[in-house]
């Protein structure tokens, strides 16, 4: 009942801001058409689309917001007038009373506000969807930020995913192409997301291990967590001071190498991915700034890292190995590598899926490498091999989401950047390092107290081996003796009632030779009798 109920919320939502002036009304099925039909009547809206998406997203919830910060990255893909809007939904959604946060905080900390900060802000320095932030000064005057989880924003969530999830359930079961895609498994991995955003101790966790992976770092600064003041609801983190990254005019005021400040956000990119493997998953602008220091050599601040990202060594592997193998149109590689990594499955033709990646690739690459998307070719490419059965990969999406975000930022704050450019020699050199003897050596010598602890049990465990093929092969030998002995006995049984069967047709045919009123006399019997007969005819041969 409550996701009907929230399902009529959301139809009311679009009807209130007016979204359905923005449906293709000939493109929809005849049902919703006479639906539709009524609602295109009422008078055209006079506020602009863009603030009615954005008003919609916010009065719709997080799910809904998130969606929004998303989609709000790609300038390339949606007009100026939305893009500018959905930009908002980053750190301006309405926030929830001061007050209520500072309740928040006591119950979490077990103390009160006046015990641990010198100051506090109950005004929010930044709301968005399932947090806000609140400027504080700790007891020892340090400047410090405040973040706050929502109250009931838990509830809200998990409505909006049980409503997905029937959704997700319709697709596998109506869509003829539902059940491949998983689109339960897909939802079930934006509910963890979700979820795993709801923990500040987490958050706080992924952010001091991303400030020690670039600590001393002239690319990124992270903040500092103050671990005394983390809990699930609570967290307390260095204040930072930079100029946030959407805004170009402050950027070029200072006098911002903007070329290198978008090749150093792909640098970052590529060296969270390939070298660190742990990924800050969620770069939209409202979670990126810029250090007011240097603006010849910008360094990035990076905050809010709910959501992080890790590949598999062989995602990592492949995943380079594609990449270069596309730039070098090798589709024929492409198409090996798909198979050899198990993204689709091994009887898949290798020569029809090197056919369908050259009809995607080859028009992008008929264009400079300037205006040549990256992202796009990841898309392009899973979307193909989705066509060859492949399985959708939460990571790779995560990580091709992530890449989308970044590199529609650069685009955005240097229009000619050349991805390729910067990622290639990286990846590169990436491959060389993996298989580079020094690597080898290291993973012999990290590997070998294990092994030498493991030696003296050596012989032991050899003996042990091959007392177990022996006892497997007695154990083979007497299962195979028990078979035949079954099948003997099962001949013999079958042999036996063939001859009774014979022997009571030729019983029946004799008593019938015999004595010709036999079948006026069976007649006779009564139905019940007869019942019993067959009853136990029936039983004698279930037995059997």
């Amino acid at each position: 009942m409550r996701r009907f109920l929230r399902l009529l919320k959301i139809f009311r939502v679009a009807t209130k801001h007016r979204l359905y002036h923005l449906v293709d009304y000939e493109r929809l099925p005849n049902a919703l058409k006479a639906l539709f039909l009524p609602l295109l009547l009422l008078p055209k809206p006079k506020v602009e689309r863009g603030h009615r998406i954005r008003q919609a997203l916010e009065e719709l919830g997080p799910i809904f917001i998130k969606f929004g910060q998303i989609i709000s990255t790609r300038r390339d893909l949606l007009p100026d007038d939305i893009a500018e809007q959905l930009s908002e939904l980053q750190d301006n959604v309405r926030p929830f009373d001061g007050m209520a946060a500072k309740i928040i905080i006591e119950k979490s900390l077990g103390v009160t506000i006046e015990e641990h900060f010198l100051d506090f802000n109950t005004k929010p320095l930044a709301s968005a969807s399932i947090a806000q932030v609140h400027e504080a000064k700790l007891r020892n005057g340090t400047e410090v930020v405040v973040k706050v989880i929502r109250p009931h924003i838990k509830k809200v969530i998990q409505q909006d995913l049980r409503l997905l999830f029937t959704l997700a359930h319709f697709l596998e079961r109506y869509v003829p192409d539902g059940k491949r895609l998983h689109p339960i498994k897909v939802v079930k991995d934006y509910q963890d997301t979700l979820l795993d955003e709801l923990d500040l101790q987490r958050e706080a966790a992924n952010t001091s291990q991303l400030r020690r992976n670039f600590k001393n770092s002239p690319l990124l600064y992270v903040p500092e967590v103050y671990w005394d003041y983390v809990s699930r609801n609570v967290m307390v983190m260095e204040k930072i001071s930079g100029i946030p990254i959407t805004d170009i005019a402050a950027l070029e005021a200072q006098g911002t190498n903007m070329k290198l400040l978008a090749e150093r956000g792909v640098e970052i990119f590529f060296t969270q991915v390939f070298k660190h493997n742990f990924f800050h998953a969620d770069m939209h602008p409202g979670n990126i700034f810029v250090s007011h220091s240097h603006p010849e050599r910008p360094q990035y601040i990076a905050i809010d890292c709910a959501i992080i990202g890790i590949l598999s060594e062989d995602d990592l592997y492949y995943l380079a190995k594609n990449l270069i193998a596309v730039f070098r149109r090798d589709y024929h590689a492409v198409a090996k590598l798909h198979v050899e990594c198990g993204w689709i499955p091994k009887d898949s033709k290798v020569g029809d899926f090197e056919a369908a990646i050259r009809s995607v690739c080859e028009p992008i690459f008929e264009r400079p490498l300037s205006e040549i998307s990256f992202g796009h070719i990841l898309l392009y490419l899973f979307q193909t091999a989705r066509r060859f059965n492949m399985e959708v990969q939460p990571s790779l999406v995560l990580l091709q989401k992530t890449l989308i975000n970044i590199e529609g930022l650069g685009r955005q704050l240097y229009p000619e950047l050349d991805l390729w450019t910067t990622a290639h020699p990286f990846m590169e050199s990436w491959l060389k390092e993996r298989y580079a003897l020094k690597r080898v050596l290291t993973a012999i010598k990290d590997q070998a107290p294990e092994w030498l602890d493991g030696l003296p049990q050596m012989p032991n465990l050899v003996k042990d081996a091959i007392s177990q093929v022996r006892n497997l092969e007695q154990l083979t030998q007497t299962i195979n003796q028990a078979i035949q002995a079954i099948q003997a006995q099962e001949r013999r049984g079958n042999e036996r009632w063939r001859r009774t069967m014979v022997g009571v047709i030729l019983l029946v045919v004799a008593f019938i030779s015999l004595e010709p009123n036999l079948l006026a006399r069976l007649e006779q019997i009564s139905t019940l009798s007869w019942f019993f007969i067959v009853l136990a005819l029936y039983l004698l041969v279930l037995r059997r």
